[in-house]
């Protein structure tokens, strides 16, 4: 089973990658979409497809990819399958950037000043999650630091959008919260896509690791397992991960949840195989997620935070249904 799920996954992402450049208001067929897309011909629909179909559809890619490989390496490394990205208090701290960018006007700026000043966030969330666990902190010390962190930044921000003097800013951060593709272009794509891809490199080479610590700290370390270098790398690689998705997308939850829960039995459990699964279901689920939300409502396009929820709280839900039955 597991030497076929990896086609599939990847021909499943493939498929719903083509959906998703095929699916718009703009109501191109689908011989003059690809035409327009391999070869240029007509300025109308190369536009559409190349320069917001395309980044879109990437961007969706590397976003559920980066969820869903950063909650795969959250849950092994903790041995805690309700561990996800957010936990580790990156995806609040760039969000605090990102609404204190909107709200001080600095968003308006430059193109890109938004996500930046939500990378900032995500940075400045690595440097003190490091502080406060210490170079021989353990997985509960890292823990605590992750939910005093997500603690303090979901106060500030609270704080920020209370005394806000502008309605209006404060309508577009809401916006923004609920996390979206829509709008997106190349240069958030080629911003994101260092961060991303860092943060890959240093988790997907972490599966041997994480293998041996599903045998318990001891074990893992009697196996020549440095533990404190495998933490250093997790938290910089799903801080990586996690800092870009947001700086671009915004707060989409459940991905890194629910994706290595809904593979992590045909897989057996090991996490050196769950890690690559999880980067592509992830990639599937947020295609999939991001379709939907221009189908459901056309003419005034949902969030794909909300659809996001919509799909992954029942699919959760169901999980733990199924886990509790299973249990004697």
């Amino acid at each position: 089973m597991t030497r076929a799920l990896f086609p599939l996954l990847a021909l499943l992402t493939l498929a719903l990658f083509m959906v998703s450049l095929l699916t718009g208001p703009a109501g191109f067929g689908l011989g003059e979409s690809l035409s327009a897309l391999v070869t240029g011909q007509g300025e109308a629909v190369t536009l559409v497809m190349r320069e917001i179909r395309l980044p879109r559809a990437m961007l969706a890619v590397m976003v559920g990819a980066s969820l869903g490989l950063s909650g795969a390496a959250l849950q092994g490394y903790l041995r805690n399958p309700l561990a996800e990205p957010g936990l580790i208090g990156v995806s609040g701290s760039a969000a605090l950037g990102a609404v204190i960018a909107m709200q001080t006007g600095f968003a308006a700026a430059f193109a890109l000043a938004l996500p930046l000043s939500a990378l900032a966030g995500a940075v400045f969330a690595v440097l003190l999650i490091l502080t406060l666990a210490g170079p021989r902190g353990g997985s509960l010390t890292l823990i605590l630091a992750g939910i005093a962190i997500s603690a303090l930044a979901g106060a500030l921000m609270s704080l920020v959008l209370n005394l806000s003097p502008n309605p209006f800013a404060t309508a577009e951060t809401v916006f923004w919260l609920m996390g979206s593709l829509a709008d997106r272009s190349f240069s958030h794509l080629w911003l994101a896509a260092p961060f991303m891809v860092l943060g890959w490199a240093l988790l997907v080479p972490l599966g041997r690791g994480l293998d041996a610590l599903s045998l318990g700290e001891d074990a893992a370390a009697a196996m020549g397992i440095g533990l404190a270098r495998l933490r250093l790398r997790l938290v910089l690689g799903v801080a990586a991960c996690v800092g870009a998705a947001t700086a671009v997308a915004g707060a989409i939850g459940f991905v890194g949840l629910v994706v290595p829960h809904l593979l992590r039995p045909l897989v057996g459990a090991r996490p050196s195989v769950l890690l690559p699964a999880s980067a592509l279901g992830g990639a599937a689920m947020v295609l999939l997620a991001d379709i939907a939300v221009r189908l459901i409502l056309p003419q005034r396009e949902l969030q794909l935070g909300v659809v996001m929820a919509i799909i992954g709280a029942p699919l959760f839900l169901h999980l733990i249904y199924k886990t509790r039955r299973a249990e004697p």
